[in-house]
């Protein structure tokens, strides 16, 4: 069994941060990629919002910068993802998806959130063919076509204006008979010539040959004048909300009602000792690469002060 004196389970700013910062203070910290290495940064083309990059920065060029970073200072950093822990007692043990079994005096999470889908088995066979949970990413395939776009809230909003300067048409279809997102977002999509709300539309399914050509929705479900409704659709994107990866940690700490992990009193902190958690699968609120590189940072210092203080 391999020994480390940090571990640090995800990549993303949070997991890459916590490394740097890891690797700088001599833990020699081992790093678990995961199924997403970069997180959801490498979805995502211009980064605007991080200082330091006056022009914008691409996702995934940024990512590799700090995974490059971390690299540098001695983290050693694998693909692959951590399976299983037990968190019974410390040393604690931590098993990765080819079975390689590690003690860890010391783990940050940092595992992030991924997309959620509405669950239809449509999502599925189109994946790839249609079907996306990824606006930025894949918007630029569907450039004078018609796309969809599920959900009401400030996300669906950002991914129907991204996509309406792109294609030539996109229906946002709302499950309710209102939006949730925020004032001036509304104002946007409702001001934008090509986006058509569908407010009271639920997707039942998708059809096509070839890839999605279509949407079955069901309009005012529920009630007396439901009717059935079906679009014609080149592209069909989630924009629904996100799901924290931490189910495999639930056993052993505590969550909130949707699966983020809860802190001690805001810091990077859980109720076992030297378990720590960083990014967004701890972090409802916030979801920015700064505030998760910046948990980050602290879960790394706090981590090097326990094993000081041990």
């Amino acid at each position: 069994m391999e020994k480390t004196k940090c571990l640090i389970i995800g990549s993303g700013p949070a997991g890459y941060t916590a490394a740097i910062y890891a690797s700088r203070a001599n833990l020699s910290p081992i790093e678990y990629s995961g199924m997403q290495p970069g997180g959801q940064l490498t979805q995502t083309t211009e980064v605007e919002n991080f200082p330091g990059y006056p022009q914008g920065v691409d996702g995934n060029q940024m990512m590799m910068d700090l995974l490059e970073q971390a690299q540098r200072f001695g983290t050693d950093v694998r693909n692959g993802e951590i399976v299983k822990v037990d968190f019974s007692k410390a040393p604690y043990i931590c098993t990765a998806d080819d079975g390689t079994e590690i003690e860890a005096d010391t783990v940050i999470i940092a595992t992030g959130a991924s997309a959620k889908y509405l669950g239809l088995d449509d999502e599925r066979k189109y994946n790839g063919q249609g079907v996306s949970a990824c606006a930025t990413c894949d918007g630029f395939f569907y450039r004078k076509k018609i796309v969809a776009v599920v959900g009401g809230g400030d996300t669906a909003c950002e991914d129907a204006l991204y996509l309406s300067g792109l294609a030539k048409k996109v229906y946002l279809i709302v499950r309710k008979p209102f939006l949730r997102a925020s004032k001036v977002m509304q104002q946007r999509v409702m001001e934008r010539e090509n986006i058509e709300i569908l407010f009271e539309h639920n997707t039942i399914g998708l059809f096509g040959e070839n890839g999605v050509e279509g949407a079955h929705l069901v309009k005012r479900k529920g009630e007396p004048d439901e009717e059935l409704v079906d679009i014609q659709i080149d592209g069909f994107f989630l924009a629904i909300g996100h799901k924290p990866n931490t189910d495999i940690f639930k056993e052993w700490l505590e969550t909130d009602e949707v699966g983020y992990l809860k802190k001690i009193d805001g810091t990077p902190e859980t109720k076992i000792p030297g378990v720590f958690v960083a990014g967004d699968c701890a972090d409802p609120v916030f979801r920015q690469a700064i505030s998760a590189a910046g948990s980050g940072c602290q879960a790394a210092i706090l981590a090097e002060r326990f094993l000081l203080n041990r």
